[in-house]
């Protein structure tokens, strides 16, 4: 499956794939049908029943993510008809952001997290980032940020 092609004028402010990522993921029910399909709930009313989502609003949310690629449906009834709901290779990918929303929330959010992930190895899961290139843990301040949209720089528009 191919990505959907970002037209980044048409994004107001800097050109950023947050910015592309926010315009597609950046309602909450996009998420949160996210976070149920990869906890395993692949059916319509499990998604709505544990999103709290408004039926309606749920279904437009996952037909534009069937239509970005980050969704899959498929068809497990006939009769009567029903379909669920999968994760894409795309859609897959977004488990680290996913794991880095629920660490922050549970560190600036929540008293007792609500849930607990696990590694295989039985211990809780503490995701970190890692530099491909070292193998090293990468820390506070130790990126550098090189701006390749043409017209930009770090501080903003360049002056014309």
């Amino acid at each position: 499956m191919t990505s959907p092609h970002v037209d980044w004028t048409a994004l107001p402010g800097r050109p950023c794939s947050v910015a592309a990522a926010l315009q597609l993921l950046g309602e909450r029910w996009a998420l949160l049908a996210v976070r149920e399909i990869s906890y395993g709930n692949h059916r319509f009313v499990d998604i709505v029943r544990n999103t709290g989502a408004p039926r309606d609003r749920m279904a437009a949310r996952l037909r534009s993510l069937v239509e970005a690629g980050i969704l899959e449906r498929r068809q497990y009834s006939e009769r009567p008809e029903r379909h669920e709901y999968l994760l894409t290779e795309a859609g897959a990918e977004l488990r680290p952001v996913m794991l880095a929303l629920l660490t922050w929330g549970d560190r600036w959010l929540a008293d007792t997290p609500p849930v607990t992930l696990e590694h295989v190895c039985g211990h809780p899961l503490d995701p970190v980032t890692i530099c491909r290139a070292c193998g090293q843990e990468v820390g506070r301040g130790e990126t550098t940020l090189h701006v390749n949209a043409p017209g930009w720089e770090v501080s903003g528009p360049t002056p014309r």
